[in-house]
């Protein structure tokens, strides 16, 4: 069917490509030529527009032109956005099955809007294939960035525990998704086994490949669509095709993507800068080779949004998506962030593509060198503690006392007061994705 799909438009060569962009929700009642302005004139070169309708963006695309922005659509894919509840009315076996053989049809993970279905169902993959070609059949759209592409999160980042209550230091099977029946029987059909017959499946790596498997063929599917009317295809993925494998589903370094904006998200994870660093540096490595990669990251109306993105050009990045242009509230950021991205087009022009893309910069995975790691630990220790923060921790040997999937525990006393403290490590893919420290 995609021989009959016409290319109307003339991709865009890598070189091209804008720098600075942004994630942003469209809504037909919004003063976007306003909005427009604010970008533009935080040097911004293009946005990631998420709108209800395809008629939206034919609004809103001459807008953003006008002002020399590119739009791409960002496009929920596994998981429903605008068309959600029609859909579970009239679809209600299209749905993602746990571990438990509870289906998102009628139950809820998290969020309620958290309705991923199988990309198993042929069914749901022509839905997906359908929805596409509506977006890209809008003159004047650069190109389609996806987005929940994915299975429901088997693992949270850290941050988000105490949030929903939470400890996921290991798979449980309330968050272990992917078990429709339409998948089983094709995993059988492949693999001669079924995966719910394991004592955990959670260590099967033929079941986690998989899933990850049906994810790319689906992302692939949609790559080809995008690619046949000549528009760019890009995702918005979780911070690693490693972490995301494990934590989503997702193995990304796989999919036919021009562009790729991973959700490098340090508040989510470990908290410090160096999480960019570290998942940037491993995603140069590990990507698709026909891939440009970006890095998406929270805007901070501070300085640590110019530490940020000094630590994902220095490992490889070629441009950045902030979540979003709202987060930069002051005009005093927003001109230093137009200041910035102005010394980097500028050197962009001069020089080429970023230098660091193409080196392989080895990450220290050990948390007891990390310095912006350890001294958030050490703040978390000493407020468990009441001690003021300028007092000095007296701590012993850190001592390894388990270990298992992702997740090191170790323990250590604070002398002064005799207080032991269990201080975990997560590591997702091979990189530190987060910790935790509780009073034993």
């Amino acid at each position: 069917m995609l021989s009959m799909i016409a290319c109307t438009e003339k991709p865009v060569e890598k070189s091209e490509y804008p720098m600075f962009w942004t994630w942003l929700d469209y809504r037909p009642t919004m003063n976007f030529d306003s909005v427009c302005i604010i970008m533009k004139e935080t040097g911004l070169d293009g946005v990631i527009l998420n709108a209800p309708t395809p008629d939206d963006y034919r609004v809103a695309i001459p807008i953003a032109h006008k002002h020399g922005l590119e739009v791409y659509a960002w496009l929920w894919t596994m998981n429903l956005e605008h068309d959600r509840d029609k859909i579970i009315k009239e679809h209600p076996e299209w749905f993602s099955v746990n571990r438990k053989g509870e289906s998102l049809a009628d139950t809820k993970a998290y969020v309620d809007y958290y309705k991923f279905m199988c990309p198993a169902l042929p069914e749901v993959r022509e839905h997906i294939r359908k929805k596409i070609i509506a977006y890209c059949e809008v003159e004047g759209l650069n190109g389609i960035a996806i987005d929940y592409h994915r299975f429901v999160d088997v693992i949270l980042p850290t941050t988000l525990w105490p949030k929903y209550g939470i400890v996921q230091d290991r798979e449980y099977p309330e968050w272990d998704y992917g078990y429709h029946p339409a998948m089983i029987k094709l995993f059988m059909e492949k693999h001669g086994y079924d995966p719910r017959t394991l004592e955990d499946p959670s260590t099967d790596m033929q079941w986690l490949q998989f899933r990850c498997d049906q994810i790319t063929e689906v992302a692939n599917e949609i790559a080809d669509v995008v690619h046949a009317y000549g528009k760019t295809m890009a995702a918005s993925p979780f911070p690693t095709p490693a972490m995301s494998r494990q934590m989503v589903r997702q193995d990304w370094g796989k999919w036919n993507l021009d562009i790729v904006f991973p959700m490098v998200y340090a508040n989510f994870y470990t908290e410090d800068v160096s999480f960019i660093s570290d998942c940037t540096a491993e995603n140069v490595r590990d990507k698709n080779p026909m891939t440009t990669l970006y890095c998406g990251m929270m805007g901070v109306d501070g300085p640590e949004m110019f530490e940020s993105m000094d630590a994902a050009f220095n490992n490889g990045a070629e441009g950045i998506a902030i979540f979003t242009i709202r987060s930069l509230r002051s005009p005093e950021i927003r001109s230093q962030f137009k200041a910035y991205a102005d010394s980097v087009h500028a050197v962009r022009a001069a020089k080429g593509p970023n230098p660091a893309a193409n080196k392989q910069i080895k990450v220290n995975a050990n948390p007891f060198e990390n310095t912006g790691i350890m001294k958030l630990v050490h703040e978390k220790m000493q407020k468990n503690i009441n001690s003021d923060s300028a007092v000095t921790l007296n701590l012993g040997e850190y001592t390894l006392v388990d270990e298992y999937g992702a997740t090191k525990c170790y323990e250590v006393t604070e002398q002064n007061s005799g207080k032991v403290f269990d201080v975990k490590f997560y590591f997702y893919g091979s990189i530190i994705s987060g910790w935790s420290v509780d009073l034993k």
